[in-house]
């Protein structure tokens, strides 16, 4: 059985958040989110989205426990050989593994694949661009509404790509790690509230939220604190917004680090989006004290780069007293 102590744990984390700075996100044909998505697809498709809304949740149940339980089963396979071939080595797949369930410098890239052609006065390009990140229509975007866009994805993101993913596989290394990252993959392929999904995602859009609910209050407190440290955000704001704004968002977990972002930014989230030609009004998070610029979106890439800076000094804090 796959074991680890508690000091190995700690050293795994540190090592995954320090391959994750320097790698990223590689899109390599190995990387298991892409095998992940091909499961889900090939599930999709056998099991069928349709019926009525009573057998379309129990398709849906049927997909997230195949794809939960068999990313945990083969990662654990994949890293109890790996240990049983050579201790180091279990270490070392277990750690490169865990780093592929974050993507620290994967939500830089994609913000600043924005920022950059805004930043050049390249709007088109910057419409584009967000298109990748987000499923509202861009193409008549402005400065402020791009910026928008990727704050809140940045900022929904660190619980999804960071907290969420390292909580997890500091209470059971990369299979548990791996086991969040399927459940993620599920919501954002089919934990839409659309026509064809509103049912048969709705087992995997619920399972997400219940494996966030913890991740995301940690982001909550860990903004708070890193709005302490930089200059220009305000901690105090950041608390206010999470109290007044997180429980209007759709989401029980994504409203709090997108108004804790909003409060520390100074700067309102949320609005009108539009989907496929159809408006959606979102709860607006946070006090509109400015106008949102493109620099709103390098504000927030440092409070993600922040949020890591602090985790990765605990976990230091962490071995240097053990």
């Amino acid at each position: 059985m796959l074991f680890y102590s508690f000091e190995e744990i700690i050293w795994m984390l540190a090592a995954a958040i320090a391959i994750d700075w320097l790698v990223g996100d590689p899109k390599w044909p190995t990387h298991p989110v892409i095998y992940i998505g091909r499961w889900i697809r090939f599930m999709e498709r056998k099991l069928a989205a349709t019926g009525n809304p009573a057998s379309q949740k129990v398709k849906g149940i049927l997909l997230t426990l195949s794809t939960i339980l068999l990313s945990f089963a083969v990662m654990l396979l994949i890293v109890s050989a790996a240990q049983a071939i050579q201790e180091w080595l279990g270490y070392i797949v277990s750690t490169w593994f865990i780093s592929t369930t974050i993507a620290i410098k994967g939500l830089k890239d994609a913000a600043y694949r924005v920022y950059v052609p805004l930043s050049n006065g390249d709007i088109q390009e910057a419409r584009t661009y967000t298109g990748y990140i987000v499923g509202r229509d861009t193409a008549e975007l402005g400065e402020a509404e791009l910026t928008r866009a990727v704050v809140e994805t940045v900022s929904e993101n660190i619980v999804d790509a960071v907290i969420a993913p390292l909580f997890y596989a500091f209470l059971g290394a990369a299979p548990l790690a791996m086991l969040y990252r399927a459940s993620n993959t599920l919501d954002s392929m089919v934990g839409y509230k659309s026509e064809k999904y509103l049912f048969f995602g709705w087992a995997s859009a619920r399972w997400d939220d219940v494996l966030n609910w913890i991740p995301a209050r940690l982001t909550g407190l860990l903004l708070i604190f890193v709005a302490l440290l930089q200059p220009g955000l305000s901690a105090k704001r950041a608390w206010r917004a999470i109290r007044r704004f997180a429980h209007l968002h759709p989401s029980p977990n994504s409203g709090i680090p997108e108004s804790a972002v909003a409060g520390a930014l100074g700067i309102e989230l949320g609005g009108l989006n539009v989907y496929g030609g159809v408006a959606s009004e979102r709860a607006r998070l946070g006090w509109p004290l400015r106008e949102r610029t493109q620099r709103d979106i390098v504000g927030t890439v440092r409070i993600l780069y922040g949020i890591s800076f602090a985790v990765m000094g605990g976990l230091i804090c962490v071995l240097l007293f053990l």
